[in-house]
């Protein structure tokens, strides 16, 4: 069988690299994949002009399954589009996909169906945010409604911070149309976590039971740049999995309070919906409280999460396509997955790119981490018989990922920063304390 993987990120390289370990899996076809796909085992990159030429380009590589990674093609409608095409697809339809597409909706339908979640109100008009902000006070959250590559929510601890973020995430450029709706949202104490899960829901599971949600692994991402969770907000700056913090009584609430909720509400709204979720959680005083829904697996946690599981990856994206996810059985190693992420220097705001990036890899094979690449490609001027012959350059903020196992916590992190040691480019930055006690957010 052939699969292709649609996006160019870490997390699509971990989506890759976990088909092709199935003996199922003849070949990826990474679309457009990056400077790590393109040397992964059983994978080959394909760069269609655009989107509209996918459901053509998975039909001429006679693709028998889609995985899509990132958010904006499923908010453009792109798995409504294959399956049109009959080509079955991983990744929620476009209505589904606006859970993630407008934080209203998901507020909305959070409120509607029981979802622990904190309270919140929606503006279309700055003066009467403004006006609301006042009368609640501070701290509070504010969420531009739409996809805003994470520079969407502001955590203001003060009013002056509060009512700076009402006026530049609905009339500043920080989120041009994303932020013409705002959330304002209750602020609530404790510490993130997130859960991704499998879903296999379309109105005819809906009708004979087999609608179903399978977690994973919990898992944590470090979203601010510094040491000791200090600096701004990042998309990521690594991952651990699973989380320690997360006890069996916490799992259960999630699941009563959370979960079994969120699929009443993707059954009630007749919603198609077969691919993944992520549950971004806050764990406070009073049980796990649902942040935000994003409606595919989350990015640094797939780079933590996926080489845990021992299931094969391809079965379980059959099952949720075909809608047998509910008989799929998910298995998972034990011990520890720990994942730092290297980044360009200034990254989130101004870096370079472009920047030759050295790589010993017999010191990261004998590490036993696993690097995935997230903005890194080829470098045209050199050559590509093979991976030691190659060069990548950087292409983005986030450069990549040294992902490691171990029995303990400290075993893969030890292993995980023992192959970053073997990294080398310009201006290079890496959180050094990804899992440790005091890196993670707190409120």
């Amino acid at each position: 069988m052939k699969v292709a993987v649609i996006g160019n990120g870490g997390r699509e390289h971990a989506i890759a690299w976990k088909l092709a370990q199935s003996e199922s899996v003849e070949q990826v076809v990474c679309v457009p994949g990056n400077g790590g796909t393109a040397f992964e085992s059983k994978c080959v990159n394909a760069d269609p002009s655009d989107y509209e030429r996918i459901s053509e380009l998975v039909k001429e590589e006679d693709c028998s399954l889609v995985v899509i990674g990132p958010e904006n093609p499923l908010a453009d409608g792109l798995a409504d589009e294959l399956w049109e095409a009959g080509i079955p697809t991983v990744g929620p339809k476009r209505a589904a996909a606006r859970l993630e597409a407008s934080k209203d909706t998901a507020k909305e339908f959070m409120h509607k169906y029981g979802v622990a979640c904190a309270d919140s109100r929606t503006f279309t008009s700055k003066q009467e945010a403004l006006e609301y902000v006042k009368k609640h006070g501070a701290p509070v959250v504010l969420k531009a409604d739409g996809l805003a590559a994470g520079k969407g929510v502001v955590v203001a601890m003060d009013m002056d911070d509060a009512l700076s973020a009402v006026d530049e995430l609905m009339e500043g450029s920080l989120v041009g149309e994303a932020g013409k709706k705002l959330v304002v949202e209750d602020y609530l104490r404790g510490t993130e976590i997130s859960i991704l899960a499998a879903v296999s829901v379309t109105p005819e599971s809906a009708g004979n039971g087999t609608a179903c949600i399978k977690p994973f692994l919990s898992a944590r991402d470090h979203k601010r740049l510094c040491d000791g969770a200090k600096g701004p907000n990042t998309g990521g700056m690594g991952a651990v999995s699973p989380v320690a913090d997360v006890t069996p009584l916490i799992e259960s609430q999630f699941e009563k309070n959370i979960l079994e909720p969120t699929l009443k509400g993707l059954i009630a709204e007749g919603y198609d919906y077969r691919g993944f979720i992520f549950f971004g959680l806050m764990l406070t005083e009073d049980g796990p409280k649902c942040l935000e829904y994003n409606v595919r697996l989350g990015d640094p946690e797939t780079q933590a999460v996926l080489p845990l599981l021992q299931s094969d990856f391809y079965g379980l994206c059959q099952a949720i396509a075909q809608g047998t996810l509910k008989d799929f059985t998910l298995d998972w190693k034990k011990g520890f997955q720990v994942a730092p992420v290297v980044v360009s220097g200034g990254y989130p705001r101004q870096y370079k790119k472009g920047c030759p990036i050295s790589m010993d890899l017999k010191g990261i094979e004998k590490s036993g981490a696993k690097v995935f690449i997230a903005g890194a490609l080829c470098d045209r001027r050199a050559d590509h018989s093979t991976q030691e012959d190659s060069r990548l350059i950087t292409s983005s903020g986030r450069v990549l990922a040294c992902s490691a196992h171990g029995n303990t916590f400290e075993e893969a992190w030890n292993k995980s920063y023992g192959a970053i040691r073997c990294i080398k480019f310009d201006d290079m930055f890496y959180r050094k304390d990804i899992g440790l006690p005091g890196a993670a957010e707190s409120s």
